[in-house]
């Protein structure tokens, strides 16, 4: 196996999970990365050798984490880490940098957070399951989009049925429930013009409260969701028919294209008009 793997994945049409990149790495001694904070959820498997992570939450407070082989660590968004590479036994690890609307959800089941991100396996053999489904995906870049996200399924279910920090899960909370609703609501609705206010009215909560229990479940606000939902739908038009520009937008609740194509591109990082062209199906 090369030293390095480093795979994109392109698609992003997935909701529920969704993949950023993965690969594999051999690292040098003391090579390391960051400071940085990253955008989406990243989580290495260290296959053999040791190295350091170290955290910083939003109050300057710095947590330092020794690794080794056989255990796993996660990084989450919005927080500056550094990692490196042991002096004498340098790390070798698989990785991938994920994300979607139960990433967070998952991540708690298996009893990874920001305060506790170093994933110990029950046994020998759950380390080694996800080790491999972890392998496969970076050796396996060729493969469909569906064939890979499924593999990110495969990753997460080994990941959470294999930690030895796995929570139990008593019946529902209630603010599951009110999200659950206000969800259902913003499927049904989307293309029209909703508010937090509706979203919240339909929970029969108060604005901010809901705000703060549905950031509290889904890891985002209820704004950023309905946006990333709507640029999701309109991504999915946009392969599949022959809409106009302007007749989607009208179609995921935006009666002005300047304002659509401006959301498009910030949750795409492209054009509606240039991600057409580079995945119409014809």
């Amino acid at each position: 196996m090369p030293n390095l793997l480093f795979h994109m994945f392109s698609d992003e049409r997935f909701m529920d999970l969704t993949l950023f990149q993965y690969g594999y790495e051999r690292c040098r001694p003391l090579h390391s990365y960051g400071p940085f904070i990253r955008n989406h959820y990243l989580f290495h498997y260290v296959i053999s050798g040791k190295g350091m992570l170290l955290t910083d939450d939003n109050s300057n407070h710095s947590e330092e984490y020794h690794i080794e082989a056989g255990n796993g660590f996660l990084i989450e968004p919005g927080r500056v880490n550094t990692y490196f590479a042991d002096r004498e036994d340098p790390w070798e690890y698989t990785w991938i940098e994920f994300g979607g609307l139960r990433a967070k959800e998952i991540l708690e089941s298996a009893g990874l957070t920001s305060d506790s991100p170093i994933y110990v396996p029950r046994t020998p053999q759950a380390g080694d399951r996800l080790k491999q489904n972890l392998l496969y995906l970076a050796n396996h870049a060729q493969e469909s989009p569906l064939h890979q996200i499924g593999f990110l399924y495969l990753i997460m279910d080994a990941l959470l049925s294999g930690s030895s920090k796995k929570r139990t899960i008593q019946g529902g909370k209630l603010s599951e429930f009110y999200t659950k609703e206000a969800i259902t609501f913003i499927e049904q609705n989307y293309a029209l013009p909703l508010t937090v206010e509706d979203m919240a009215a339909r929970c029969n909560l108060d604005r901010s409260y809901f705000g703060k229990i549905f950031k509290e479940t889904m890891g985002q606000s209820p704004q950023e969701f309905l946006i990333r939902y709507r640029m999701t739908k309109a991504a999915e038009l946009l392969k599949l028919t022959d809409l106009s520009i302007g007749e989607i937008s009208i179609q995921v609740g935006y009666p002005n294209q300047l304002h659509f194509s401006r959301a498009f591109k910030k949750v795409f990082d492209i054009s509606p008009r240039t991600y057409r062209q580079n995945n119409k199906i014809i």
